[in-house]
């Protein structure tokens, strides 16, 4: 593998990496500049890529080791550190699953949240489905100098069900229970450990209250951060096309996918996170 070329896909987010095989080889100086464009634009978008779970498995290695996911039933059983995202699964009760739905960001309630998120489109609808980014390091630094000096020294209960989320998430295995933490505390901002620029880290699905703040002081600020980060100037919007490998920085960025298309078309993808460490 000789060289790629990387094009921009939005003034602040995302980058489309062109001229690869990511069943390839990859040297150790192609690995340090993909490593660094990953970092600089938080999205990477690899095109007409047909990989297997296992080839997609040793591709995303370049960029880390594999987080475990937390709900084992979507785990592929011949390769189970990939796990499915499709919107053929649908709830107890008969209500269709639409994993996603709602701007969040990956597994914030580990310890050590996944640092990354990879998927790989292996069926999509004609239209729709598309998935939004938010620039959190951007909307972080667009603040008001006293929204700032308030967050200082803030930090947020993460669950892995906040009692005050609108989305439902699917109920844990009682194996799976045993092994996710009942609450971690990470900063309201925090600190990306590759670029030491700061973002906002919060998550609407995930966070259960700040710390040593009434509720309804907390869900305000809460609810008036995510007003703000998620203004259109923030946003990368991505329309899948088949066989993209589109992986985000979970440290920058909230992300959604919208169920905005004809559900009895099918919509399936590959699934990875890797290991990420403490937000501070």
């Amino acid at each position: 593998m000789m060289g790629y070329t990387l094009a921009p896909l939005s003034e602040h987010t995302g980058a489309e990496i062109r001229d690869i095989d990511l069943r390839e080889r990859v040297d150790e100086a192609m690995r340090v500049r993909l490593n660094r464009a990953f970092v600089d634009h938080s999205v990477l978008v690899f095109r007409d890529q047909r990989l297997t779970p296992h080839e997609l498995l040793a591709a995303v290695s370049l960029f880390g080791e594999v987080f475990p996911q937390h709900n084992s039933r979507f785990a592929l059983p011949d390769c189970p550190l990939v796990n499915y995202i499709s919107n053929q699964d649908f709830y107890p009760d008969g209500r269709r699953y639409i994993p996603g739905e709602g701007f969040h960001t990956d597994h914030s309630n580990a310890v050590c949240p996944p640092k990354a998120t990879v998927l790989h489109a292996v069926s999509l609808p004609n239209r729709g489905g598309d998935t939004q980014y938010v620039n959190m390091r951007v909307a972080y630094d667009e603040l008001p100098n006293e929204t700032k000096e308030r967050l200082d020294g803030l930090s947020a209960i993460h669950v892995y069900q906040s009692r005050h989320s609108t989305r439902k998430l699917m109920e844990l295995s009682p194996e799976r229970r045993d092994r996710v933490p009942e609450a971690v505390i990470h900063p309201v901002v925090r600190i990306h450990p590759e670029n030491g620029r700061k973002a906002i880290y919060i998550n609407p699905i995930r966070i259960e209250g700040i710390v040593g703040m009434p509720e309804a002081e907390a869900l305000a600020l809460l609810s008036d951060l995510l007003e703000h980060a998620t203004q259109a100037k923030y946003q990368y919007r991505h329309e899948w096309r088949p066989g993209d490998v589109v992986m985000w920085d979970n440290r920058a960025l909230l992300h959604k996918a919208n169920g905005d298309y004809d559900m009895t078309q099918l919509r399936y993808l590959y699934r990875i996170m890797l290991q990420g460490d403490k937000p501070a």
